[in-house]
Order: structure tokens, then C-alpha cells, then sequence
């Protein structure tokens, strides 16, 4: 079976700055997946790149087994990513911004699907509301939504929880718990590090643009008896 997610030996400079210092990974389709490192690792880095965002130096990456640099359309149909940034259209309520989405993937008529994104994200209420005069919580709600519209195979959560409310968190992940159920690839960046513990089965951490360590979160934790994943984290980055 193809991978969901194929990274092979990926390496980018920003100037002086490297980056990504040739980063392999693969993850496997149905995989709820954790890439947990600290500000500046290169996770979002990593992500731009396998977005098609940016252009890695090196190295490539695919999409159930599409490049995103010659087969970019395609992979990218493949792929959802809700971004750590609040990016937004202010001249469109929650449906329009959701239906004009849809229809960058060429998708019409999908007014079904987004009711259902809008009450698992309780959004129901809001979906008349422009944009600008949403909360920071439902913006990335919004973000949230917009990366599942097109139901795609895999989809990248990147900090989706920064800065909102408990509820929604709970309310958020019982809905990507379903996806992930259903067969969908998770891929998940959090600062939430008891998240990344209950949701996902195997975890990356990230230090200075390179992987350093890649398991189980099972076998992460039994390699620091009687800590949590946080615990975990914190031990492997001083070392």
C-alpha cells in the first residue's frame, strides 16, 4: 500500500538559516500522527513544503504517492491543512467562504457536507456571519472547516486548538477522532502535548530542522518510565 505521506532526505535554507537538515518520514495511510517539536524546529516548515507552500532545496515529498512539486494538483487535491495563521476573505460569510473553497477543488453543490463540517465545529449559527466579525476561536473554527470541505485522504492539523476554547477542543477532536475512524491520514502539530498522548499512535519530534526521534507513543513514554508525553519531551530536547 502506498503511503499516505512520503518525505525523503528534505532540505531547506532560509539564507544562513538550514531550515530542514534532510528530514525522511513516511506515514502510513489511516495514521493519526504526531509531529511535535519547539518553536522553530522546522514543523511548519515541513508542512509549507508538503502543502506545495514552498520549494524544498532537496529532497521530495509526496501525497499517496503524488509529488507536490510535478504532480502538484493532484496531491494537493489529496491534501487539507488548517494553517497556525488566522488567514481570511472579510468580504464572505462562513457558507460562501466554504462553498468558494469547494470550488477550488472543483466541487459544487456541496451544501450537504458543509452543514454537517458547520455543526461538528458549532458553526451552525455563525454561517450567515462575515468573517470579520467572528471571535479568533471561530476564525479558526472557519480554518478548520475549510480544510475538510473537500474531504480529502489526508489532513494536516497545524496548533488547530491555539488560542480557542475548551469545548471547542473537545468538540474538535471527537470530530477528527471520527475522520481518523473512517479511514482519514491525521496529521497532528500541537503545543498541547496531553492531546498528541490521547490521540496519536505514533509521534516525530522535531529539534533544529531534523527528526531525533520517531516511535510509538507507547514506546516513547516505556523508554521514560512514569512520566507523561510532555516528560518524554522535555528529556529528549536537552539531550
Amino acid at each position: 500500500m502506498v503511503a499516505a505521506v512520503s518525505i525523503i532526505d528534505v532540505v531547506k535554507h532560509f539564507g544562513s538559516l538550514k531550515a530542514l537538515a534532510g528530514v525522511s518520514l513516511e506515514i502510513e495511510q489511516g495514521e493519526f500522527f504526531g509531529l511535535l517539536g519547539p518553536n522553530g524546529a522546522g514543523k511548519t516548515t515541513l508542512i509549507s513544503a508538503l502543502a506545495g507552500l514552498l520549494r524544498p532545496d532537496s529532497g521530495s515529498l509526496k501525497v499517496l504517492g503524488h509529488d507536490v512539486v510535478t504532480d502538484f494538483r493532484e496531491a494537493r487535491r489529496l491534501l487539507g491543512v488548517v494553517p497556525q495563521e488566522l488567514v481570511f476573505d472579510p468580504f464572505f460569510n462562513v457558507r460562501e467562504t466554504l462553498r468558494i473553497q469547494s470550488g477550488y477543488f472543483g466541487i459544487r453543490k456541496n451544501d450537504d457536507w458543509i452543514d454537517e463540517i458547520l455543526e461538528n465545529l458549532d458553526l451552525t449559527s455563525k454561517a450567515e456571519v462575515n468573517m470579520r466579525r467572528l471571535s479568533g476561536g471561530m476564525k479558526r473554527r472557519v480554518l478548520v472547516a475549510q480544510a475538510l470541505v473537500h474531504k480529502p485522504p489526508v489532513i494536516v492539523l497545524d496548533e488547530p486548538t491555539a488560542g480557542v476554547d475548551v469545548e471547542l477542543r473537545q468538540g474538535l477532536w471527537q470530530f477528527v477522532r471520527r475522520l481518523n475512524g473512517e479511514g482519514h491520514t491525521i496529521i497532528l502539530t500541537t503545543h498541547y502535548l496531553e492531546e498528541a498522548e490521547a490521540l496519536c499512535g505514533r509521534i516525530a519530534l522535531m529539534k533544529q530542522g531534523r527528526i531525533i526521534a520517531l516511535d510509538t507513543t507507547a514506546n516513547l513514554m516505556a523508554a521514560h518510565p512514569g512520566g507523561t508525553l510532555e516528560d518524554v519531551f522535555v528529556r529528549t530536547m536537552n539531550q
